[in-house]
């Protein structure tokens, strides 16, 4: 294969761009990542990288004539051949399509109007527009990209013409108009299609308690019901909404634009002072333990994989009530989006206007409460605990996995077990004492410094992952009990479970593991406590959502200090 120089022209480096990156480096390509800014500079990153090829994951803007005239510029369309205009996937949700597609396209004048190198379609899930981007999308547009590139070295291939094509579907962005409920005869499937069609951005506006709100995280319920439209019950977390056929909708969370904060929030605690006097239900969506013989297995879902200090309280509650069982194996299996991203950064921005905590005491609640379940998975010697990861994990995330005796990883999935991007924090979750164990020491500083997106083959050279198997996540997770089965009827079972508890011993004996979280704590406190504001410039940041300005140096490889293209 001949190697190439690749630019990926992003809008910033989300999962899908992470995925193709992680794949093309693989493969031994040379690459660098420049966040479409302005046309100046992604004028200048073509200038100073001069590539070869140009790929553009995700972009909220019209690509300049000088850079796509000059070098072979591939976009990727989340709609199928003839789709054009943005909010393509928020169409397909909404009008109920059975199919949908992605699009590889050739740059040129016309807005999503260029020659096609290649389009793909899936059947659509009943589910989030964010869970389709994240899986079916995420994997076709791969799937795609690799081909291009194959058809990139093959001077006999020529991309087809859009005007070719039987028919051409020009649509503007989805009007929230055409998002909003109608209580009065929306039934709880419609009222899902909207919910999920404006998951992530821009959520369904609604008129609750005299306040205008921005309704996200939509699940189906079955057994409540109550008049069309009344808020019916609530949970620690969520609410619930009846619908016209005598069925409910939970809604996970709520944005309130015209609060003191004006971001993604539980939707329970944003109206707590309205719904404090409905019934109180448990909600088993978030966290769920069954039994199959002697496998005990925890499911967690947060939304976007965020652990605040109460979800993380939880969770170790299920672990510990688990691992008290007549069980041999613990398998933890988080999310389809994400497995965990550790922290809570929203709760933790809402802190100081919520409670009478600051960001800086709520940071160091949620990093011990991180802390505190680790170590119980870690600390436990009478199960083998395997974290199954489907979904993608990121900076505390990834060492709660890793805390595990294994890691089995879905085909796919990216980690991110770094901190550093985050106001240069130092990190917690006994990374300092998991990372090296694994992975060395001496990668385990590279790893940490590099604050690269990893692969699952990545993660297995480097001690991350254990096994990584299946590409769907119902075969993932099958896949996963029928593995953890044979473990527990394996003959030589109770040799290994004797093994782990002499490593752990030795560990110990060698550096107590209260000596690495001693050490990482002193360390977050500065972040959290101290004169540099870092931590709390990129958190605000994060939670509202400003676009960084520039590419940071770890992936626009052509903008450091001494680059030269050859």
């Amino acid at each position: 294969m001949k190697h190439l120089r690749i630019l990926l022209l992003s809008h910033s480096f989300n999962s899908l761009t992470q995925r193709i990156f992680v794949a093309l480096r693989e493969q031994g390509h040379e690459l660098s990542v420049e966040f479409d800014v302005n046309d100046n500079t992604t004028i200048g990153a073509v200038e100073l990288f001069t590539p070869d090829l140009i790929i553009a994951p995700f972009l909220k803007r019209a690509i300049p004539e000088q850079v796509w005239c000059k070098t072979i510029t591939l976009i990727i369309h989340p709609g199928p051949a003839g789709d054009r205009g943005p909010s393509s996937l928020d169409w397909a949700i909404i009008n109920n399509e059975d199919h949908w597609g992605v699009t590889l396209l050739q740059a040129n004048e016309v807005m999503d109007g260029g020659d096609i190198w290649g389009t793909a379609n899936f059947p659509m899930r009943n589910n989030s527009k964010s869970s389709l981007y994240r899986n079916e999308i995420t994997e076709l547009s791969l799937s795609l990209t690799l081909t291009a590139i194959d058809q990139f070295n093959d001077p006999t291939f020529t991309p087809t013409p859009q005007q070719t094509l039987d028919s051409i579907s020009i649509k503007g962005g989805l009007p929230q108009k055409l998002r909003t409920i109608n209580w009065g005869s929306d039934n709880q499937q419609q009222v899902l299609r909207k919910l999920n069609s404006a998951d992530g951005i821009p959520g369904v506006k609604v008129n609750l308690y005299n306040r205008e709100l921005f309704l996200y995280a939509g699940s189906a319920e079955e057994s409540i019901n109550g008049e069309a439209g009344e808020i019916v019950a609530r949970s620690n977390d969520a609410i619930c909404i009846a619908t016209v056929d005598q069925k409910a909708v939970w809604i996970g969370q709520i944005r309130d634009k015209n609060s003191k904060t004006p971001f993604k929030l539980p939707a329970a605690k944003v109206l707590k002072d309205e719904i404090s006097h409905l019934p109180l239900v448990d909600n088993e969506d978030e966290i769920r333990y069954e039994k199959r013989g002697e496998v005990g297995i925890i499911h967690f879902s947060f939304y976007n994989g965020a652990m605040s200090s109460d979800k993380c309280q939880k969770l170790q509650q299920a672990y510990l009530k688990a691992s008290a069982q007549q069980i041999k194996v613990i398998l933890l299996f988080g999310g389809d989006n994400y497995w965990s991203n550790g922290m809570d950064l929203n709760m933790i921005e809402a802190s100081n206007m919520q409670s009478e905590s600051t960001p800086a005491e709520a940071s160091w609640e949620n990093i011990n409460a991180m802390d505190d379940l680790t170590l119980a998975i870690i600390e436990n010697s009478q199960q083998i605990t395997i974290s199954a990861v489907h979904g993608n994990c990121a900076a505390g995330g990834v060492f709660l996995a890793r805390s595990a005796d294994l890691l089995w990883a879905r085909e796919g999935v990216i980690l991110n077990p770094h901190y550093k991007d985050m106001g240069n924090l130092y990190g917690s979750e006994y990374w300092s004492y998991l990372l090296p164990r694994y992975a060395g020491s001496e990668r385990a500083q590279k790893i940490m410094g590099n604050r690269l997106p990893i692969g699952v083959e990545e993660g297995k050279r480097l001690g991350l992952i254990d096994e990584s198997f299946a590409t769907s996540h119902q075969q993932f997770i099958e896949e996963s009990i029928e593995r953890a089965h044979k473990i527990v009827d394996n003959t030589d079972f109770e040799e290994r479970l004797k093994r782990k508890k002499a490593r752990r011993s030795a560990d110990e004996k060698r550096c107590p593991l209260s000596s690495y979280r001693t050490t990482e704590l002193e360390n977050m406190h500065k972040n959290f406590y101290g004169s540099d504001p870092s931590y709390h410039i990129a958190r605000y940041n994060f939670v509202y959502k400003v676009a960084k300005s520039r590419t940071p140096l770890t992936i626009a490889r052509h903008r450091r200090k001494g680059y030269r293209s050859e």
